[in-house]
């Protein structure tokens, strides 16, 4: 009987464990989707509310998208007046409330979805850009089912700014690249890309390589005994459904071939992404690039954007500087 029990408490044990590591490397690789929340909704209804003029479009792969723009009468919601209450105190120069003096594309994070960034693109668009928003694969209403973190999206944000212009007729230039977390990632590759049409880059709370970020991830979940065993699990399950192995995940090393103005910004007590390796992904920028480090204070992952910290003005003041 002892036999028996200690047997069916290993074969459970196993069966827990096969089941666990199916779940991680598949969330890897194909995210669970988020729905539209109400504040989307909230947003999508009013956009005229927040200081904007909303088009919805879709490029040839099927990546759906959203083009936000300034409200032409100036306009301007909650957010959009609170930041350019921050440029005044701080002194800086601001163009008119409704102008459009340049276009940045967003790409959100992981589990995330364009319409997330809807409250990022107010700030933005009240101190004159077009803000474009794409679904990323493997999320929100965007076709493919897979995920690859950059490697292969590389030349999406490109895509987007392209597409976007030959459907609403304005200027390519100049253009600027925001990413948070796995889409920074992605904006970093794009960033890296030999003919990247971007004039600056700011990454939020990004890794400089994928694989170390979800092994500690494990680990704080399982412990460090059982995290390692299950991270290697879930990666080979995602190098099975992707033909992509996590080692290959390195937006480091597109870092290193940059040539344009880059902000990087983290937060001091992130969880998700250690501060350490958004340090290392700003220490593989090359030396003669004109480049900023910021540290936002008590900041965890998911809180980064909504802390104290003067954030927006912060990415704002650095688009404005560089993509006018």
């Amino acid at each position: 009987m002892l036999r028996r029990l200690i047997l069916a408490v290993v074969f459970l044990f196993l069966v827990l464990a096969a089941t666990l590591t199916w779940w991680a490397g598949s969330e890897l690789a194909s995210p669970s989707r988020r729905t539209l929340q109400d504040y989307h909704l909230e947003f999508l209804g009013d956009a005229a509310g927040h200081g904007m003029r909303l088009e919805k479009f879709t490029l040839n792969d099927g990546t759906p998208c959203l083009m936000c723009l300034p409200e032409p009468t100036g306009r301007l919601g909650t957010r959009g007046q609170s930041i350019r209450e921050q440029f005044a105190k701080r002194g800086l120069p601001l163009p008119n409330a409704g102008e459009v003096h340049g276009t940045l594309v967003l790409t959100h994070g992981r589990k995330g979805r364009k319409e997330d960034y809807l409250p990022i693109a107010e700030r933005l668009c009240a101190v004159g850009f077009r803000c474009l928003l794409a679904d990323m694969p493997a999320h929100g209403d965007h076709p493919s089912a897979l995920l690859y973190y950059g490697v292969r999206e590389a030349g999406l944000p490109a895509s987007v700014l392209k597409e976007a212009v030959e459907k609403f007729h304005f200027a390519p230039q100049p253009a600027g690249l925001l990413g948070m977390s796995m889409g920074g990632s992605v904006a970093m590759y794009s960033a890296g890309q030999p003919d990247a049409p971007w004039k600056a880059l700011a990454i939020i709370s990004s890794f400089h390589a994928f694989q170390p970020a979800m092994e500690l991830q494990a680990s704080r979940m399982a412990g460090s005994f059982l995290g390692k065993p299950w991270a290697a699990g879930a990666g080979w399950l995602y190098e099975w459904k992707t033909g992509l192995p996590l080692s290959a995940i390195q937006p480091q090393e597109s870092a290193a071939r940059l040539k344009i103005p880059t902000l990087i910004l983290h937060g001091t007590d992130d969880k998700i992404v250690p501060i350490e390796s958004g340090r290392k992904l700003y220490a593989a920028l090359p030396e003669d690039i004109e480049k900023q480090w910021v540290e936002i204070p008590t900041a965890d992952h998911h809180n980064v954007l909504i802390t104290e910290f003067p954030v927006y003005a912060t990415i704002s003041e650095w688009m404005l500087k560089h993509v006018r």
